[in-house]
């Protein structure tokens, strides 16, 4: 262990900091662990921009006011229950004090130790990748080239990397309720942990309050959106240039969850602009950036697209096609974070095991029953294995009149929560995460088990006492609920 020092916080507690040679340095700020390692202390690698005035005062809004990991009780974000503080606590590592001495900086919490490698686990030793104790950034899981140097248990599945999706949006949807922009979204500065499915938002710093506190960065490459590479170079207060914003934030979003979803960048395709690398780079993700994938011009599209958007169900597809086509150059038009997390939890009631045990995706999402095929290894799903839960909720006021509440795709323990028995139940940070039901296939038969709903009805209009099932058969209907919002489910099977 290095050097115990002492550095005073705003309030005028001491905290302790283990001084290291060479502490770890990213683009404004070095750090310093706790002793225990459960706190980070950092300062500004530029003495001269920690006596900005503003930025203590952003810095002090983000701790405060802003902050969604602190209850609105408690001086955090305006309309946060303990609840939902708690439930963001896990999803930021957000800053919680101010340093005033022996110079001016921030106390962080630690990243949780699931979000560094434990091991060096390159599949190539000789190359000397040396990844235990890094960070665990998207680029690793992500990328083609680097994926191919990362043992097979790290990786995770596609599972993994939806819940991850919408882990990310939900946090962005959060952060952009409160009045806030990240400003520098991106693999950088997103950690991820494939092997739960979860994933944290660093560098909070740094955030932008618009129209109050301006943005001190432009972004990293190939997450910046093209209207800001596209007026960089204009001075900085010229009312045409373009600084990040909630927009660029937008872009950042539907950028990462593309990458984790299929592994690529969405505008890395073969098509070039220069010889020149940098101008060509410049051009491919700015002022002439093209969707890998865009329906309506092709020439940017890579030979060997093998899964693509269509590959995600329509409800991704859709979005993809807004943020990368409509709203590429058009930052009006990008789904909000919102979108997207209604999306993805939507796409996520879809998904389905794969049924071969080789594949390396393992899970798909099965959108048409028509062609009930997994995308990433070719295998068919076998039709007594097809059943599939669709959800009606009652009009309001409207007796016997049922509009669609949703569709679930079956497979053996699948649980079922709150938000598939009441309708207008969504899985947010409010949720009620307890199991309600689950399917299981046991002798060759679905059935739906009541694990803890009252008032679930049969098929006949016979209550289904807790720990008894309902049998999942072609043309089955019956309510999950005989509450006034309990949800009604028709019953598809092998088609």
């Amino acid at each position: 262990m290095g050097q115990i020092a002492e550095a005073t916080l705003a309030d005028g507690s001491k905290i302790q900091y283990v001084i290291k040679e060479n502490p770890p340095r990213g683009g404004m700020k070095y750090t310093y662990f706790a002793p225990d390692k459960s706190y980070v202390v950092q300062f500004f690698n530029n003495p001269e921009v920690a006596k900005d005035p503003n930025l203590r005062k952003r810095i002090e809004a983000i701790i405060g006011k802003y902050n969604p990991t602190l209850s609105e009780q408690a001086g955090g974000a305006r309309g946060n229950s303990d609840i939902m503080a708690r439930y963001f606590a896990g999803k930021f590592c957000w800053p919680t004090a101010i340093v005033t001495q022996p110079e001016f900086g921030i106390v962080c919490p630690a990243y949780p130790p699931n979000y560094f490698f434990s091991e060096n686990v390159s599949v190539v030793p000789e190359l000397s990748l040396e990844l235990k104790g890094k960070d665990k950034k998207s680029k690793w899981f992500t990328s083609a080239k680097l994926r191919r140097f990362i043992k097979e248990q790290e990786l995770g599945d596609f599972r993994a990397m939806l819940q991850m999706s919408i882990s990310l949006a939900r946090s962005i949807r959060r952060m952009h309720q409160a009045g806030l922009a990240h400003s520098d979204l991106s693999c950088n500065n997103v950690l991820v942990d494939p092997t739960t499915g979860s994933c944290v938002v660093i560098d909070i710093d740094s955030l932008v309050v618009p129209g109050v506190y301006p943005p001190e960065v432009i972004g990293t490459g190939g997450y910046i959106a093209p209207e800001v590479l596209e007026t960089m170079a204009l001075p900085f207060g010229d009312p045409q240039r373009k600084l990040p914003c909630s927009y660029t934030d937008l872009h950042a979003l539907a950028v990462l969850i593309y990458e984790y979803l299929l592994l690529r960048h969405p505008l890395s395709g073969p098509k070039t602009y220069s010889d020149d690398p940098n101008l060509d780079d410049y051009l491919s993700m700015g002022p002439k950036a093209l969707f890998i994938e865009n329906p309506n011009d092709r020439s940017n599209r890579p030979r060997d697209l093998n899964v693509t958007i269509k590959d995600l169900g329509p409800s991704l597809e859709s979005l993809f096609i807004r943020a990368f086509v409509d709203g590429l150059h058009n930052p009006n038009e990008r789904p909000t974070a919102m979108e997207w997390e209604k999306a993805l939890v939507k796409t996520w009631d879809l998904l389905h095991p794969c049924e071969n045990p080789n594949c390396a995706a393992k899970w798909f999402v099965l959108h048409d029953t028509n062609n009930p095929v997994c995308p990433f290894c070719g295998t068919r799903v076998k039709k007594d294995n097809l059943v599939r839960l669709h959800l009606k909720s009652q009009l309001r006021g409207k007796a016997g009149q049922w509009v669609s509440a949703g569709e679930v795709d079956v497979y053996h323990n699948m649980p079922l929560f709150k938000w598939h028995v009441i309708a207008n139940t969504f899985p947010d940070e409010k949720a009620d995460r307890n199991m309600m039901a689950y399917v299981c296939k046991h002798q060759g038969q679905w059935l739906l088990v009541n694990h803890n709903i009252q008032g679930m009805t049969s098929p006949s209009g016979n209550l289904v006492p807790i720990g008894q099932a309902v049998l999942l058969k072609d043309g089955a209907v019956f309510r999950m609920s005989n509450d006034d919002k309990g949800l009604l489910v028709e019953v598809t099977c092998g088609r």
